[in-house]
């Protein structure tokens, strides 16, 4: 009896090697595959979705990571609520003026010059009248100077863009942002570090 059975065993064994021989390339069986074959939905492949589009939409409320609502619209209206109600919540020191000028040299001077005057690197007359930060002149509506511009003004601006000047938000980081504003009233000849801020914003906020 134990003959038989070792006998059946060696030709189950025989069998097995002689079957796994057959094919070099053949990976043999597979044992649970979406261990390892991912299931994972491909671009532009057509599922069994209603609009048989892959690319889902976020769902109904969500907001990304690290959103802070900004209140104010990028309207005229916008703009002078912000300038009237908007201050910089950084408690600022040389440190945080020496970095906006770094930050300020990196997204603005291409445009606004170095020192702030309106005379950028970029030739196009798009921006060639870029006006100086320093500049007491009334503007158009003869309301305000460049240099009487609140920080709320300077903000909102960065936020949205104006005029030729294109919407940074989604370039510069809110620290990063009031950091430079912080620089530009330096140049418009104000001392921001004379503000208190009773909250101040975490350096690392988005």
């Amino acid at each position: 009896m134990k003959r038989i059975i070792n006998t059946l065993i060696m030709a189950a064994v025989g069998t097995m090697f002689l079957v796994a021989c057959d094919d070099p390339q053949s990976p043999g069986l597979e044992y649970m595959p979406d261990m390892y074959r991912s299931p994972a939905i491909e671009t532009y492949v057509d599922y069994e979705f209603p609009d048989s589009a892959t690319a889902r939409l976020a769902p109904v409320g969500s907001i990304p990571r690290g959103y802070k609502p900004y209140p104010y619209a990028n309207t005229n209206e916008g703009y002078e609520m912000a300038g009237q109600q908007l201050s910089n919540p950084l408690v600022l020191t040389e440190k945080t003026i020496k970095e906006g000028q770094k930050l300020y040299t990196s997204f603005c001077a291409h445009c606004h010059g170095k020192k702030g005057l309106g005379k950028g690197s970029i030739k196009n007359a798009i921006y060639g009248a870029v006006p100086s930060y320093a500049d007491k002149t009334p503007n158009r509506r003869g309301d305000r100077s460049m240099s009487e511009l609140e920080e709320g003004h300077l903000y909102h601006a960065i936020m949205y863009g104006l005029n030729a000047m294109g919407p940074h938000s989604s370039l510069i980081r809110e620290s990063d942002r009031w950091k430079i504003v912080a620089y530009v009233q330096t140049i418009q000849g104000k001392d921001p570090l004379a503000k208190k801020t009773e909250e101040p914003l975490a350096e690392n906020a988005e």
